[in-house]
């Protein structure tokens, strides 16, 4: 059941990060197919499916094993989407938009690495 879980969690965030990488394109281009139904709808049904197997995971998981570097992948994910929302939506030049797109990788490459190590931000202990 784990693996299960584990392997659906993993392939959500491959494609939410494909379907990032892919709408950052299509807004650097100015692209009019960011406004197809498809494009709008996707992305939040991923992420609830990434969402709804981090939580899954977390009830397959003893508390004793996350407790600690879970917080730091709540962090790491909101920092994340953060950033992809400014690089997304509140960027007004292209600069910006690369600048919060960086970020946005940077602050998901650091969540990974959490959840591979299963030890917090260094920072934040």
């Amino acid at each position: 059941m784990y693996q299960t879980a584990m392997h659906l969690h993993v392939a959500a965030v491959v494609i939410s990060l494909a379907l990032f990488s892919f709408r950052f394109a299509l807004t650097l281009k100015g692209s009019g197919i960011l406004q197809k139904r498809w494009l709008k709808i996707t992305p939040h049904v991923i992420d609830t499916i990434l969402l709804s197997t981090a939580i899954w995971l977390l009830t397959l998981s003893s508390m004793v094993e996350v407790d600690g570097w879970v917080a730091s992948k709540v962090i790491g994910v909101i920092l994340y989407i953060v950033s992809g929302f400014f690089a997304l939506k509140w960027a007004t030049t292209d600069r910006a938009r690369i600048i919060g797109f960086a970020c946005a990788l940077i602050w998901i490459m650091l969540t990974a690495t959490v959840a591979f190590t299963k030890q917090p931000f260094s920072f934040l202990v």
